[in-house]
Formats: C-alpha cells, structure tokens, sequence
C-alpha cells in the first residue's frame, strides 16, 4: 500500500512537471481601439495578413487560427 502511494505521488509529480515545462507563451492582443472587441480571423488579416502592415512572420504557425493562442489583454479599470 505504501509503494504504491508513493509510486502515485511520483507519477503525479512527473506530470506536473511535465505541464509546467510544456506550456507556451503567447503575446496578448493590445488593449488598443484596433484589436479591443476583435473575435473574427478576417479583422486580424486586414492588418497581419501577407503583403499588409504588420504582416506575420514566414514561419507564424498556423496561420488562420488567431484567437486561438493570442487572446485579449483584460483591461484596467481606473
């Protein structure tokens, strides 16, 4: 009984272990008039698509899934 209490605990802490190392940073949406209220893909594109402004990178992944890691900043209430 104890072994394995003790083999649970280590597999849990591996786990941890593993989600706290794996997780990825991602840059928040600026809390400015051009992104506040944003929750389409096209209104991303009209500024970060290929060829405009602030156009991504090459190498972005993937490329029509905005929202998906890059979420709003929440903002301050003064």
């Amino acid at each position: 009984m104890k072994s394995t209490l003790i083999f649970m605990v280590f597999v849990l802490a591996v786990l941890g272990f593993l989600y706290a190392v794996s997780g990825k940073q991602y840059s928040q949406m600026p809390a400015d008039a051009n992104h506040l209220g944003v929750t389409d893909i096209a209104a991303c594109q009209e500024c970060h698509d290929a060829g405009k402004q602030y156009a991504r990178k090459p190498a972005h992944p993937p490329k029509f899934e905005c929202l998906k890691c890059h979420k709003q900043k929440q903002q301050k209430n003064a």
